[in-house]
């Protein structure tokens, strides 16, 4: 503080005040450029700083401030040393907060500091507007798009990963066309151009908007949520011979559901028994259950010419059965079978961005929940994208 000087400490109960006076002869500088004022134009009611605390008692430091007549901008309030503009606590409180908020809720950060919620949560949107302006812009090639939920009652959040550098690039509220729209816009053309595959599931709104904006990027649809529609075929006709069996003949399918979900290769011995005792029963399930197997070996088929023509067989006996569960995802793969058969060259997923969202959700979880939209993207922007911290000290 070159231009500033304690005056005077007093300590009252659990807080201690530092009163500060400028030094008389220096030049105060402007807050808005940083130059130093030719004088000063009028002051200020004292205005007070919370500060570290010192051996478990608050500081608080208390100065008048003074606009200053800068020959640049006119009249305005002068820059503080300690703190950003319009700011309450001081930087280094706000550095403090900032680093500590990234690994604990915005509650427990504003106890162990005896600041209130709203305190913190202005010091992480600012160290977020701070970070979103300072990161590095570099081009984008792989993009993963996904949506989070954000609290009950069908309200998601989309998110959009770069698949490369494993780094989160935009979270947007809601999981409209029009969202995505609003990313591709900020992206500008020059990055846009630079995108060559684009990996999401397969919300047609998503899909509309990225053939809109970037008409030269292949899409990809995600190998974990086709898996997705894949299973709740197979939940479906396992519910619907549930129905249709006795009490008896139930017995031998009760549990079953995820031991006919699973993998093969992730079964017990115990499970493995169990299954081989129901495929005995050749049951429409058990149909169903070979069904998936069959087409889970397109993943895993190389050339792509094989896999195209595993997955089109696939498809021919999955259409003649009468297991109308899998005919309609049958349907599903034909609408969007483009996107599927990319799978074959590219072998790109998503999965590094399924693991972001449930980082993201723990984000969630930690903070109890978050009321908005904005102060929950700005959480999972300060939690989730590496963003650079200023320099607060």
């Amino acid at each position: 503080m070159k231009a500033h000087r304690v005056i005077r400490v007093e300590q009252t109960g659990e807080m201690l005040l530092v009163e500060i006076d400028p030094i008389a002869g220096r030049h105060l500088r402007c807050g808005v450029c940083g130059l130093p004022g030719r004088r000063v134009h009028s002051l200020q009611s004292e205005r007070d700083w919370q500060d570290l605390t010192m051996r478990g008692v608050t500081m608080v430091l208390r100065y008048r401030p003074r606009r200053v007549c800068c020959r640049k901008c006119g009249v305005h309030v002068e820059a503080f040393p300690w703190a950003e503009p319009w700011a309450r606590v001081t930087r280094a409180l706000a550095g403090a907060v900032a680093v500590m908020a990234r690994s604990q809720s915005w509650q427990e950060t504003a106890r162990v500091y005896r600041l209130n919620w709203k305190s913190v949560a202005s010091v992480v949107r600012r160290a977020v507007e701070y970070g979103l302006a300072a990161r590095n812009r570099r081009p984008l090639h792989h993009l993963g798009i996904d949506e989070v939920s954000r609290k009950k009652g069908h309200q998601y959040l989309t998110v959009v990963y770069d698949l490369e550098r494993r780094v989160l690039v935009w979270v947007g509220p809601d999981r409209t066309e029009q969202t995505l729209q609003k990313f591709f816009t900020g992206l500008g053309r020059r990055r846009c151009a630079s995108v060559r595959i684009v990996c999401m599931d397969m919300w047609a709104a998503y899909a509309k908007a990225v053939r809109q904006q970037l008409p030269k990027a292949q899409i990809l649809f995600d190998r974990f949520h086709v898996v997705q529609h894949l299973n709740r075929a197979l939940d479906e006709v396992r519910r619907a011979e549930m129905r249709r069996l006795s009490r008896r003949e139930r017995v031998h399918f009760k549990r079953c559901r995820y031991l006919l979900l699973k993998n093969p290769w992730n079964l017990s011995n115990s499970e493995k028994d169990r299954l081989s005792t129901l495929v005995r029963w050749n049951s429409p399930l058990i149909r169903a259950y070979y069904l998936k197997e069959a087409f889970q070996m397109f993943w895993d088929m190389q050339p792509p010419a094989s896999a195209e023509a595993h997955l089109r067989k696939w498809m021919q006996t999955a259409r003649r059965t009468r297991l109308k569960p899998f005919k309609a995802f049958v349907q599903l793969l034909e609408s969007y079978l483009p996107g599927i058969l990319a799978w074959t060259s590219l072998r790109l997923s998503n999965g590094a961005l399924e693991g972001m969202n449930n980082k993201i959700k723990l984000v969630s979880h930690r903070g109890f929940g978050f009321r908005n939209a904005a102060n929950f993207i700005t959480a999972i922007y300060h939690c989730c994208a590496k963003l650079p911290l200023p320099a607060w000290k």
